[in-house]
This record gives structure tokens, C-alpha cells and sequence, in this order.
């Protein structure tokens, strides 16, 4: 978050009364002004909640990535591997964050009883945030408990359909959105606004078909139906209509428009951002995306980000071939984050990147698009050496600084959930699907918004299915949305990386766009089923 407008408010802890809901966690807050003060606990539980192990499941279970491993180093119980070939385990420490939400949903039960009829704003506000916690549970493990009061402590808490579920987020959030504030600058950043909820009915809503699906193995993308495409073009033109929010304010101090949004100084300067998570490497940790994917030895000497690292770094993700291979559009601002072939070092200050090599040990580091193993199995080895740790492409997209990563290996990245981009892609997609235009819009105009600011070739005529997929792969690439847009055009079982026909335990399942629940949820609620196909 951007550093001149922090601020560093305590927030206080709340445990859980039921079994799912069992936890605890530290957490603190950087705004430079809460309208809800009493609410701060839940703005910052998501930090924990959307940290490491979130961003492992959604990045590594999608085309973007594979966690590949150095003779043993960094196989870590299969957890990354098994994310990557679908082969979950319900052990698995990358799917192991379900109470962590359950946990965000009963602070805000909790909040919601305490705060006074009168506080309409407040209330509505929590309730936000307790659909959005259910909307994560449904997305990512399927059917959910609907955790709409505190339980009594010997009340059996029991897992409800997926769109029964879907039903009550959407029925919250459409309630609420009149008593949400509107208005988007550094008091409301981090908090919800109407915007906020409405970009998360337009997800829900666009999503429809599959939450509301059978079950998971049900939903048909080459027959996609969904009666709420013309609901997701009205929220997507309330929130363009506001005024509020457009693709490049906030950018104008660098040189690429894109990569400025995800620097280390981002935050409510950033017009893009409909609504994000703010972190601080020092008062506010958990965001650590920069550690995978960064090359193995970039702490050995100068690293190229410019700088030394005072703490190692993991390298052990690297881009499939299959997303290395969208960025090369001619001109294509996004480009710039990708690191493939000869690496270069980044200027410090502006962080752009130069024509000077990088080097390790005197031998200069070229990254293969390409990943070859050792041995074809699980493990994902590439060996422990310059020619391992080379395997696949890299991104600076979170730019990392040394100030902040010396802190436990934390960065002070605010990380975006829902982007203006987004809107107008979105709206594109439901256009193309059948809804109805609106204002002018058409799906060529509407992608061309994202092309322009990007400085990537227009198109001449409506995007394709397939087109759009692949644009919404470079415009959200690494935001924790490529599985569920995969899952929605029909993509999540096809080869890509080593999630490939033959590959030894690589699942091409259905059952597998759910992760399995974590064993350590089923253990505390024993009349809960395992999902099928675990």
C-alpha cells in the first residue's frame, strides 16, 4: 500500500464457537481512516485468508503454474505437485485454508449481533463480508455450511448445495447494496462499497450455471445457460456509470501502465482497484507472492530486481508453456512482467527493466520456456543446479523490493480482488453469451478498452470464446482467477504444463474442480461427507 497514507490500527481477536469455524488470527490494519472501525478485524482477516496457501491452490491447479522441485527441495509433501496435476490430497497444506474462512464468517455473526439496529451501514458492511467468505467456500470446495448465525455450541453444523448457497449470497448482497457506501477514495479502501458488492454479484452471476449445477461434474461449459447474463450487464453498467473508476489513474508516476498496479507502493491511488486487500511487509504480512516465483539464487549477490535479498527465495514455481505463450502480443505492456530467455536486471527505482545481463557465477541466467524433469513422476524434479532452477519462465508481476522481504519475506503488494478490467471483460463475456447490450457496448468495444491501455493490436471484429479466455489469461494473470475462469469456458481438464494424458497421477476428473475438504475440517465435523472423487 502506498506509503504515505498508512496508518496502523491494533485489531482484536475472535475465536469460534462451532467446530468449523475453530480458529484464531493476528492480524492488523493500514488504513489511513476506518469508516467502520469496529469492522477493522474483518477487512484484515482476509490478509491471512487470501495469503500463501490460497494463492497456492488457485495458481498452481490452473494453467499459469507448476511447482516443480530441486532433488527434494521444495516437493514439500507433494502439495505442490498434486495441485498441479489435480491429484489433491485432503492433507495437502495448499488446500488447507478452509477455516480460515469459516473463521472470517463467524467474526462477522459476531459483529452483526453486537452492532445496533440503527448502524445500518455497518451491519450491511459485515454482511458483505460474510457473503463474500461464503462465496470463496463455494467457489473453491463446492457445497458449504451457510453460516448465517452464531451456532449454540451443541448445534451440528451441516454442509448445504452449492447453490443453495449461491441463492443466500446473492439474496445478501442484493438486500444490502442500497445502504453500502459509495464513495471510493483512501477512507473506503480495503471496505466495502456498493461496488464492491456489486462486482461480487457480477462474478456470482456470471458463474451461475456452474454453482447452480447439479454437482460440480454437472456443469456443461459448451452449454453454458444462465439466466442471469442480463443482471451481470446491469451491475457492470452500474459500476461503469459511477464515474469512479477507470484503467490507468493512479499509474501516471511509471512508465507501464499495467505493471504500476501491482508494485510495492500500489493502494487507493489506483482506479482500477474496485476493491483490494492492503498489506505492510512490517505491521501487516501475509503477502508473499514474489517468493516462489522468483529464481532460485536471485538472494546469491544482486539479485535482478536491483537489489541484494536479505532472504533466500523459493523459485520452485515456474510458468507453463501453455500461458508463457500469451504474452506475445506486439506491443503488449503485460509482456514486461514475464521473465523468459536471457534475464536482465531491473532498475531499483523505477523498476523497468535494463539491457544489463544477469548473471550467477559468472554464467548468464536463460530461463527455458520449456520445463524438463529428471524423471517423469510427481516429484516435478529439475534438479539442483543452474540448469533446474532455469526450468520455465518467471514474473515480476509483484514486484520485490529488499525493505519489505527482509520482514519475514513479506511485501507490502496490495493485492487487487476485483478490478475495473474485470468489469468491462465481464461485460464483454455476457454480451457474447447472449445478454443484452447496452449503452453503446459492444464485446469488441468493451475487449478494446483493455487492449488500448495495454498498447496490444485491436481487434476489427467481436472476440471469440476462446479469444477472450486467452485475454483474460494476460489481464489477470496471477490474480487468483484462471481456475475459475478455466472452469467456466470448459479448459480446467485439458493438458496443460504436466496436467497431461499419461503423466503418472495427473487427474482429468470433474470432481476435481472442488479441492477435497482439508482433513483437519472433516475431523472436527464428523457427519460431514469427503467430496466425491477423494
Amino acid at each position: 500500500m502506498n506509503k504515505y497514507i498508512k496508518l496502523f490500527i491494533a485489531a482484536g481477536l475472535m475465536g469460534s464457537a462451532v467446530g468449523c469455524t475453530d480458529l484464531d488470527v493476528d492480524n492488523k490494519s493500514t488504513y489511513t481512516y476506518d469508516p467502520n472501525p469496529q469492522l477493522t478485524e474483518l477487512y484484515t482477516h482476509l490478509r491471512e485468508t487470501l495469503g500463501r496457501r490460497y494463492m497456492e491452490a488457485q495458481a498452481l491447479s490452473s494453467d499459469e503454474w507448476v511447482g516443480i522441485s530441486f532433488d527434494g527441495g521444495y516437493y514439500d509433501d507433494g502439495t505442490y505437485a498434486h495441485a498441479c496435476l489435480h491429484n489433491y490430497s485432503p492433507s495437502d497444506a495448499s488446500i488447507d485454508w478452509y477455516e480460515k474462512v469459516t473463521a472470517g464468517i463467524t467474526k462477522a455473526n459476531r459483529k452483526i449481533l453486537s452492532l445496533s439496529e440503527n448502524n445500518k451501514e455497518s451491519i450491511c458492511a459485515a454482511r458483505a463480508m460474510r457473503a463474500y467468505f461464503h462465496w470463496i467456500l463455494i467457489d473453491s470446495y463446492g457445497d458449504a455450511p451457510l453460516l448465517d448465525h452464531i451456532y449454540d455450541k451443541d448445534e451440528v453444523v451441516e454442509r448445504q448445495p452449492r447453490a443453495k448457497v449461491a441463492e443466500f449470497i446473492a439474496n445478501e448482497l442484493e438486500e444490502i447494496i442500497p445502504y453500502l457506501p459509495e464513495t471510493v477514495d483512501e477512507t473506503t479502501y480495503g471496505t466495502p462499497t456498493k461496488w464492491m458488492a456489486e462486482a461480487l454479484l457480477v462474478k456470482l452471476y456470471i458463474n451461475w450455471p456452474v454453482y447452480t449445477a447439479a454437482d460440480v461434474t454437472a456443469y456443461d461449459a459448451a452449454n453454458y445457460q444462465n439466466e442471469k447474463l442480463d443482471k451481470v450487464v446491469a451491475y457492470c453498467d452500474s459500476i461503469i456509470a459511477s464515474g469512479k473508476f477507470d484503467l490507468t489513474s493512479g499509474t501516471e508516476k511509471y512508465a507501464n501502465a499495467y505493471r504500476a498496479k501491482f508494485y510495492p507502493d500500489n493502494g487507493a491511488q489506483i482506479k482500477d482497484f474496485i476493491y483490494a486487500i492492503s498489506y505492510d511487509a512490517v505491521n501487516a504480512g501475509g503477502m508473499q507472492y514474489a517468493r516462489p516465483r522468483t529464481w532460485r539464487q536471485a538472494n546469491s549477490g544482486v539479485s535482478y530486481y536491483g537489489m541484494s535479498l536479505s532472504k533466500s527465495v523459493g523459485g520452485n514455481f515456474s510458468m507453463t508453456p501453455q500461458i508463457s505463450d500469451l504474452f506475445s502480443l506486439e506491443g503488449d505492456l503485460r509482456n514486461d512482467m514475464i521473465l523468459g530467455g536471457q534475464v536482465y536486471m531491473f532498475n531499483p527505482e523505477t523498476y523497468e527493466k535494463t539491457n544489463v545481463p544477469y548473471v550467477y557465477n559468472g554464467v548468464p541466467v536463460v530461463l527455458t520456456k520449456d520445463i524438463t524433469l529428471k524423471v517423469e513422476d510427481e516429484k516435478l524434479n529439475c534438479g539442483a543446479d543452474q540448469n533446474g532452477w532455469s526450468q520455465g519462465y518467471k514474473s515480476v508481476m509483484f514486484f520485490l523490493i529488499d525493505v519489505d522481504f527482509k520482514h519475514d519475506r513479506n511485501q507490502s503488494n496490495d493485492l487487487p480482488i476485483f478490478r475495473y478490467a474485470d468489469i468491462l471483460l465481464t461485460k464483454c463475456e455476457a454480451i457474447l453469451r447472449g445478454g443484452k447490450a447496452t449503452n453503446g457496448d459492444t464485446p469488441m468495444s468493451l475487449f478494446n478498452q483493455i487492449r488500448s491501455y495495454v498498447h496490444a493490436p485491436l481487434l476489427t471484429a467481436d472476440p471469440t470464446l476462446d479469444e477472450l479466455l486467452a485475454e483474460r489469461g494476460r489481464e489477470f494473470f496471477d490474480e487468483n482467477w484462471r481456475r475459475n475462469d478455466m472452469i467456466r469456458f470448459g479448459t480446467f481438464e485439458s493438458e496443460y504444463g504436466f496436467h497431461k494424458k499419461g503423466f503418472p497421477t495427473a487427474r482429468f476428473d470433474k470432481e476435481c474442480r472442488v479441492f477435497p475438504i482439508p482433513k483437519s475440517v472433516l475431523d472436527k465435523n464428523p457427519t460431514w461427507k469427503q467430496n466425491a472423487g477423494y
